[in-house]
């Protein structure tokens, strides 16, 4: 029988997570509630647990808005893999959601795994994933940085005085906003809701931090980083393109990775890469970072796309790139619910 439960009231789901090796930040009290805080998303788990100590979880949002009604595992997360090491268990909530999908109760499945293989789900989009392992020396770690690249621009950040600050303070977090919604207004797409930021602060808490590189107290690169036991997840950053010369975002990622080190920390994840983002994908692979392949499941198969979505989508990113900066938070604040 597969049962439904809160996750964000029912203590079991947190015992859960400490003793599941594969339990990540993307299921987390934390990332949950600020989900559910900023875009509306009810979360739920299924299991096959109906009384005691959990033994599985396959953690889900649903989202419902007036363009669809989905079911999620898990919204904006790079990755959310099922908490299920028995197949028939996976298999019988694969059946449920099916049964509830053909009710006409969801118009849509998507999950996200990153070690476990699913089958009758057809296969969506496709990502690389760049994971750093941490249990090196931290020479070693730097000498696999690219010699021409990465380890020149910390060591020119480092000549220029580059300043660092991290933490989880109202003017690092203004910092850091202000610097990705300068990066996704190159990229043609608004900023994710200043209240997404600010919600995951409140609920993630001593597991997020923000990182800030400065050159003469002006802030020029930032990143946001989330902790989980042992794994460090790289999940945003932006910066100030006409600072890039002095290095700031490879200073940024060394002094989070000897951060990480000092505490403990064993993999750094630097998260999910489309396939057509060669600068983002050659920046972590300059990192040292081990390069796999994140593949999502969905029902029903995504219908291919015409090719004046294309001629669309390129013209809409001109538009965005040219919007006020009030404009251009205020779409974001509308798209991003829809999105996830």
């Amino acid at each position: 029988m597969i049962c439904v439960l809160d996750p964000l009231s029912d203590s079991r789901w947190d015992e859960f997570l400490e003793r599941h090796p594969r339990a990540s930040v993307f299921h987390s009290r934390g990332w949950l509630e600020a989900l559910k805080r900023t875009y509306g998303y009810e979360p739920l788990v299924l299991t096959t647990t109906a009384q005691g100590p959990l033994e599985n979880g396959l953690a889900f949002c649903r989202v419902s808005t007036w363009a669809s009604r989905r079911l999620v595992s898990l919204p904006f997360s790079d990755h959310c893999d099922a908490l299920v090491d028995r197949p028939d268990d996976l298999s019988a909530m694969l059946r449920f959601l099916a049964e509830e999908m053909e009710q006409g109760r969801w118009r849509s499945l998507e999950l996200r795994p990153r070690h476990v293989e699913l089958t009758g789900l057809a296969q969506g989009a496709s990502y690389y994933l760049h994971t750093l392992d941490l249990a090196r020396p931290a020479d070693q770690i730097f000498d696999g940085f690219h010699h021409s690249s990465t380890q020149r621009a910390i060591r020119r950040a480092e000549r220029e005085g580059l300043g660092y600050e991290a933490g989880r303070s109202e003017p690092l977090l203004s910092s850091l906003y202000r610097l990705l919604r300068l990066t996704r207004r190159r990229h043609g797409l608004p900023p994710q809701p200043l209240a997404w930021f600010t919600n995951l602060v409140a609920c993630v808490r001593d597991g997020l931090t923000i990182h800030v590189a400065s050159k003469d107290g002006v802030a020029i690169a930032a990143i946001l980083t989330l902790t989980f036991k042992k794994t460090v997840i790289y999940k945003y950053g932006g910066s100030d393109a006409e600072r890039h010369a002095l290095g700031g975002m490879p200073f940024l990622f060394w002094r989070a990775i000897q951060e990480a080190q000092s505490r403990g920390m064993v993999e750094f994840d630097l998260g999910r890469s489309d396939l057509d983002q060669p600068g983002l994908i050659a920046f972590k692979d300059h990192l040292g970072a081990t390069r796999s392949t994140l593949t999502y499941y969905r029902r029903p198969e995504r219908r291919a796309r015409p090719a004046r979505d294309g001629l669309l989508s390129r013209a809409a990113r001109w538009v965005v790139g040219h919007l006020p900066d009030a404009a251009l938070d205020l779409t974001g604040r509308l798209l991003y619910r829809h999105l996830g």
